[in-house]
């Protein structure tokens, strides 16, 4: 967290890319608000749940380029020498992205309500939605950092994060509603773990607590967590012997 704060930057890029992304997809497929059979509310209020989720699975993706410097600096081996704890070497990785999630999420929501969104589950929906994005980005943060403790490569780490990155969300509920995919993209739709947490965000934002969508997110999540915890302790004792 505080090398975040020193860098300001990196809050800025956070900042323009969450504004970036919602003005260009609610701007680039405004039109399909208006096609019968679209969800009620238009396409803004149906793509803020998708941008929120795209914007906070970008950086997640990307996590091990933090723990590459780390190893690649000199700073990992000086934290090894002292008595803190293994784990919350990496913990404290893992959390830092999911506390860092509010400053996106807190800009999308705002500006998606300025721009004439409704959030039909209040506060109390708002919360659930920073809690829930927050699990989403601890939960695949584990691919990037388990991908940067193997390869201890950056460039490795944003190629994998790319050649992921496209697929979860455009073959997904992100941006389109479901029965508008081709049947095969929507096959696939079905067992897209991005499609979980979307429709789940969707749910608060749009047409009430959906507690089916919502438990069945944090299942979904729940063990994506446990395969990319998994292997990133593998690869973090492999680092530390």
């Amino acid at each position: 967290m505080k090398k975040v704060l020193r860098t300001p930057i990196l809050i800025f890029l956070s900042l323009g890319q969450a504004v970036l992304f919602l003005w260009l997809f609610t701007q680039l497929f405004t039109k399909f608000g208006e096609l019968p059979g679209f969800p009620a509310g238009g396409y803004l209020q149906f793509a803020t749940a998708g941008v929120l989720v795209f914007v906070v699975l970008t950086p997640s993706m990307q996590s091990g380029n933090a723990i590459v410097d780390d190893i690649n600096s000199g700073f990992l081996s000086k934290m090894l020498a002292t008595p803190v704890s293994r784990s919350a070497i990496l913990l404290g990785r893992l959390l830092s992205d999911a506390v860092m999630t509010i400053i996106p999420t807190a800009i999308i929501l705002t500006l998606a309500y300025a721009l004439g969104a409704r959030y039909v589950t209040g506060v109390f929906g708002i919360l659930l939605i920073f809690i829930t994005l927050a699990f989403f980005e601890f939960a695949w943060s584990g691919i990037g950092l388990a991908a940067g403790l193997a390869t201890k490569s950056q460039e490795t780490v944003t190629g994998l994060s790319m050649v992921i990155l496209a697929p979860l969300v455009f073959l997904s509920t992100a941006l389109v509603p479901q029965q508008f995919l081709p049947d095969w993209i929507k096959t696939v739709s079905n067992v897209n773990p991005v499609s979980y947490t979307v429709n789940a965000v969707r749910a608060l934002t749009s047409t009430g607590f959906d507690w089916h969508a919502l438990a069945a997110a944090y299942a979904v999540l729940a063990l994506i967590a446990a395969v990319t915890m998994s292997a990133t302790l593998y690869q973090f004792r492999k680092v530390v012997k």
